[in-house]
């Protein structure tokens, strides 16, 4: 078709290439920005994910130690397949470590996005005119070695054959259309006439999928190995005694339960301290115990619970203490969400003294009320003038003894202020991207983390918001009023804005609340 093109066409088409390099030499400084941006994201993304694969063959080398016939071959075609990834990864950081070294050649540091905007370092790396150089046989034939190699160890497992179809396809140096229509080679098409970081950013986004590709194909091996494992083998066995300890002379009394307290599950067989318990003890989701409880002291719980699944014999053993004591001799006293009290919360604290009665309880301690038997609250949503510069609490507990007298404890909680909470937007924190209009129309939220175990919802009610190039404002609501949506109109996409100093509040207490730390969006659209 060539061939036949007239003078006049021939002109057009040449044209229209000499208007193209000429956009590719006068890329925008955002643009060249955005590219740096995520090839920063990007790279740092990889190492956690290196980490995270890290790990992961961790657990699975202790496992084939323990359980050779089960994981031995997996470990070593993980390996396999680690060793592979690793020998394209290093080589392409090779490539990169070459392109920032011939920009330092120019005094241009890694972090001037805005300078790495010239396309001589790979051009002349990669291509001699139409033909290639050894460097760009090299990188073609790796990527195709990882391929190949890849494809040839997940084809004889079922579970991996569509992971290999995503490699074939997102590892492919076939031929690509390009813009005009035509054909055109795959490293021509990704690497020829590009700006330095845009390169860069191509060569990152590689390595990312080989992380990624690495990490799935390493939880999809293990699918189904660990599943005895996850259903039974993770459930702990829980000795739960009808009191913290017994008197002499008494049996003991109480339960094990395990973990996940599964209604469903019951022992095939218990053992406790050699002995097999009968059926009648065995009930759904829980076992039975009833035995003497020995002589004063510290006395052991030994044994094992025994379920049958999939033909195999799953064991789980039982190991517990418990103590005989002559008498009462001092008070249980525990916080039933840590050793420690919120400041701004209310804090329920159970209080009990062995052997007796709860009305013959009397409990002494700054804010503290009763619930119910057993059950008090540290109340401090606000000020306890007590507890004022103070960092610990002490509850006080006197036990009434049946034949007369009296016992008395004491125990210490730490006070601490409220966590410092997270803002989020629809449901992201930190740095994420979002469309334009999304975030005029959304809300600013705030929360706990979920360590933090106290039911306080929060609100915003102020935040400052700041864009590129304009003066930040301050807007009284969780929402973007008029003039923050008009802002974000003007912002450019891939532009980051910044919400910062965020005001927080929570329903009925007094005790102020930190701001959260800022949020960071990059506008996607």
């Amino acid at each position: 078709m060539a061939g036949k093109e007239t003078p006049r066409q021939k002109m057009i088409n040449m044209m229209y290439l000499i208007f193209i390099a000429m956009l590719a030499l006068n890329m925008s400084k955002e643009v060249l920005t955005a590219f740096g941006v995520m090839t920063k994201e990007i790279s740092e993304s990889n190492l956690v994910a290196e980490e995270r694969n890290n790990q992961f063959m961790q657990g699975l080398e202790e496992k084939a130690e323990e359980q050779a016939a089960k994981y031995l071959d997996l470990k070593l075609k993980a390996d396999s397949i680690r060793d592979i990834s690793a020998k394209l990864y290093e080589y392409i950081d090779t490539l990169k470590d070459g392109a920032y070294g011939d920009a330092k050649k120019s005094n241009i540091t890694p972090d001037e996005y805005e300078k790495l905007d010239k396309t001589v370092y790979f051009d002349q790396l990669f291509f001699d005119g139409e033909a290639y150089k050894p460097e760009g046989k090299l990188f073609i034939n790796m990527m195709n070695d990882f391929r190949e190699k890849f494809i040839r160890i997940v084809e004889e497992d079922p579970k991996l054959v569509s992971i290999g179809k995503d490699v074939s396809q997102k590892f492919s140096t076939e031929p690509v259309i390009n813009v005009s229509g035509k054909k055109q080679e795959w490293l021509k098409y990704n690497y020829q006439g590009f700006p330095l970081i845009a390169s860069i950013t191509k060569l990152t986004l590689i390595q990312s999928s080989i992380k990624n590709i690495e990490a799935q194909l390493l939880s999809t091996m293990l699918e189904g190995k660990l599943k005895i494992e996850a259903s039974l083998t993770n459930f702990d066995a829980i000795v739960i005694p009808d009191k913290t300890a017994f008197f002499s002379g008494e049996n003991f009394t109480g339960r094990i339960i395990l973990g996940k307290n599964d209604k469903t599950l019951k022992a095939d067989k218990v053992i406790i301290n050699g002995i097999e318990l009968d059926q009648s003890s065995m009930e759904e989701g829980q076992t039975l115990l009833n035995f003497r409880a020995g002589p004063i002291g510290e006395n052991d719980i030994n044994g094992e619970f025994q379920f049958t699944e999939e033909g195999e014999v799953i064991s789980i053993p039982v190991k517990s203490t418990y103590a005989v004591v002559a008498k009462p001799n001092e008070a249980t006293i525990s916080a039933d969400k840590m050793r420690v009290v919120y400041r701004g919360v209310e804090n329920p604290v159970s209080i009990s003294f062995s052997g007796i009665p709860d009305k013959d309880v009397k409990v002494n301690a700054p804010g503290i009320n009763k619930v119910k038997p057993g059950a008090y609250m540290v109340n401090l949503k606000s000020a306890v003038q007590e507890l004022i510069g103070k960092d610990s609490l002490k509850i006080g507990v006197t036990g009434k003894l049946t034949g007369g007298g009296s016992v008395e404890s004491s125990a210490y909680f730490r006070i601490k202020n409220l966590p410092i909470p997270i803002a989020t937007i629809a449901g992201e924190y930190g740095l994420f991207e979002f469309g334009r209009a999304d975030l005029a129309s959304t809300r600013i939220r705030a929360k706990f983390d979920e360590s933090f175990a106290f039911d306080l919802p929060l609100s915003v009610y102020r935040f400052t918001l700041a864009v590129p190039g304009q003066p930040p404002i301050d807007i009284r609501s969780s929402r973007f009023n008029d003039e923050a949506q008009a802002l974000l109109r003007s912002v450019r996409r891939g532009a980051i804005v910044t919400i910062s100093d965020i005001k927080v509040r929570a329903e009925g207490t007094q005790v102020n609340i930190k701001n959260p730390p800022p949020l960071s969006i990059r506008i996607t659209d």
